[in-house]
C-alpha cells in the first residue's frame, strides 16, 4: 500500500536522524542538548513548511507545488494531484452545462426555469425574445410581474398542467402562445411555451383568402367577360377599338395574376412556421440590392433616391420576407410620390436596435387612414391605386413580416408634406457583424 509504506519511510529516516545527532552528541558528552537542538529545529522547520502550505493555497496564484523533501513534500503532492483531478471534473461539469445550455438553446420551444416564488432561475434566448424577459440583466426577475397576467398566475397557482394555458405573447400582441408546465429538479418549474398562432389562423386564412379573392377578382373579371361578348362581332368592329379590348383584356389578366401571387405571398408569411430567429441576415446586402432594383423603377419618376445604410448592421431573421417587407416600403414611396420627389431610405442602430425607415415627401396620408393603411386592399386613393397598378396587399404584407419578427410598422405622415415609415427590430435579434457573411 503507497501510504503505509511512505510513512513508515519517513519514521525510519526521522529515527535514523536522531540515532546519528544522538551518537554525535555521546561522542561529544552533549546527548541532550544535541537531541534538544535537532528537535527545535525540526519544529522550526515544521513551521516554516506550513507557513509556507498556507500561501501557496490561500494567496499564490501558481498551481504547480513547492519543491520539499520529506512528508511536506508528499502532502504538496497529495494536494496538486487532487487539484488536477478536480480540475479535470470541473472541465467535465463545464462541458456539459455547455452542451445543456446549448441543447436547451437548440429547442424549437421557449424554456422558462421558475422557483417556489416565481422567479425565474434560467430561460433560454427564445423565452427572452417571445415572452420579452430582460433576464439575466434582472437576477430576481418575477416572471409574474413580468407578464402581468392574472390568467397566468391562476395557472401557476392551480398546477394543473396536463391542460395548457393559450394567451397572447407580452412582447407581440398578434401571436399566441401556448404555455405547458411540468415539476423540474429542487421543486422548480419548467414552463414549456410554444408559438401556436399559426393554428389559429389557418381557418381565419381561409376565410379571408376566398373572401377577398372574389371580391378582387370580380372587377378584372367583369372586363375581360365584357370584352369577350364584345370579340365574336369584331368583324364589325374598328381595328382600334379591337386592339384597345385586347390590350385592357392583357392589363386586367396581369393585375389578376400579381393579385394572386401577392395573396398567396400573404398567405405563405402567415402559415410560415420558420424559425424566424435562427438564421443571421445579411441586411446591407439585401437593401443593396433592393437599391438596384429601386434605381430602375426610378427611371421614369426622376426622383432622388438617397440610401444610408450600415455595412455591419446585421438581424435575425428570415431573409425572404424581409426582402419582401423592405422593397414594398421602398417601392411603394417610388410609385406614390410625384415626379421628381425625394425618397430617403436609412438602415442604422438606434439604442442598440436595428431601425429601418422609408422617408419620401409626397402627398402624405390623412390621419384618419392610417390606422387602416395596413389592411387588406385597403386603398388611400382607389383610382391613384388602379393607375399604378396596387393591389392594396404591399402594407399587409409588410405588417405580418414584422410581426413574425417581433416588431411593428409605425407610420407617421401629414398631408401635403410626406411620410415617413420605419420599423425596429429588438436588441437579441439586433448583431454588429465584426466581418461581412
Amino acid at each position: 500500500m503507497e501510504k503505509p509504506f511512505i510513512w513508515l519511510l519517513n519514521l525510519v529516516a526521522l529515527c535514523a536522524l536522531f540515532a546519528i545527532v544522538g551518537a554525535i552528541g555521546l561522542h561529544f558528552s552533549e546527548f541532550w542538548l544535541s537531541i534538544g537542538i535537532l528537535a527545535l529545529l525540526i519544529v522550526v522547520w515544521q513551521f516554516y513548511q506550513l507557513f509556507q502550505l498556507n500561501l501557496w493555497i490561500w494567496h499564490s496564484k501558481k498551481m504547480s507545488p513547492l519543491t520539499t523533501f520529506g512528508p511536506f513534500g508528499q502532502l504538496y503532492q497529495g494536494i496538486h494531484q487532487n487539484q488536477l483531478k478536480n480540475r479535470n471534473k470541473r472541465k467535465q461539469l463545464s462541458h456539459i452545462i455547455s452542451s445543456y445550455k446549448a441543447g436547451s438553446e437548440a429547442l424549437p420551444d421557449a424554456v422558462v426555469v421558475i422557483d417556489n416564488d416565481y422567479k425565474i432561475v434560467w430561460c433560454n434566448r427564445l423565452a427572452r425574445i417571445e415572452l420579452g424577459l430582460s433576464w439575466p440583466d434582472k437576477q430576481t426577475l418575477n416572471i409574474v410581474e413580468a407578464l402581468k397576467q392574472p390568467d397566468f398566475l391562476n395557472f401557476l397557482v392551480a398546477k394543473r398542467f396536463e391542460s395548457p394555458l393559450e394567451m397572447p405573447s407580452p412582447a407581440n400582441a398578434h401571436k399566441i402562445l401556448e404555455f405547458r408546465g411540468a415539476p423540474f429538479v429542487d421543486n422548480n418549474m419548467m414552463l414549456l411555451i410554444r408559438d401556436v398562432t399559426r393554428l389559429s389562423q389557418i381557418e381565419k386564412m381561409r376565410k379571408d383568402f376566398v373572401a377577398n379573392v372574389s371580391h378582387e377578382l370580380r372587377t378584372p373579371l367583369t372586363v375581360i367577360n365584357g370584352y369577350l361578348e364584345m370579340l365574336p362581332d369584331a368583324a364589325d368592329l374598328p381595328p382600334l377599338l379591337v386592339n384597345k379590348a385586347i390590350g385592357e383584356m392583357r392589363t386586367q389578366s396581369i393585375r389578376m395574376q400579381n393579385l394572386i401571387e401577392e395573396l398567396l405571398q400573404l398567405s405563405r408569411i402567415e402559415a410560415s412556421n420558420d424559425r424566424t430567429f435562427d438564421k443571421l441576415v445579411n441586411v446591407p446586402k439585401l437593401l443593396w440590392q433592393i437599391q438596384t432594383e429601386a434605381q430602375a423603377l426610378n427611371r421614369d419618376k426622376h426622383h432622388k433616391l438617397f440610401f444610408d445604410i450600415a455595412p455591419k448592421l446585421y438581424v435575425y431573421g428570415i431573409e425572404s420576407e424581409l426582402r419582401s417587407a423592405f422593397s414594398n416600403l421602398i417601392f411603394n414611396a417610388i410609385h406614390y410620390t410625384p415626379d421628381k420627389g425625394v425618397v430617403e431610405v436609412k438602415w442604422h442602430l438606434s439604442q442598440n436596435c436595428a431601425r429601418f425607415s422609408v422617408k419620401d415627401n409626397g402627398d402624405g396620408i390623412a390621419q384618419a387612414d392610417i390606422a387602416r393603411i395596413t389592411e387588406r386592399f385597403y386603398r388611400v386613393d382607389k383610382a391613384r391605386s388602379r393607375k399604378t397598378g396596387g393591389s392594396g396587399l404591399g402594407l399587409s404584407i409588410v405588417k405580418h413580416v414584422l410581426t413574425h419578427h417581433n416588431s411593428s410598422l409605425k407610420i407617421n405622415s401629414a398631408v401635403g408634406i410626406g411620410s415617413d415609415f420605419s420599423c425596429e427590430f429588438s436588441a437579441e435579434l439586433t448583431q454588429i457583424a465584426s466581418k461581412p457573411l
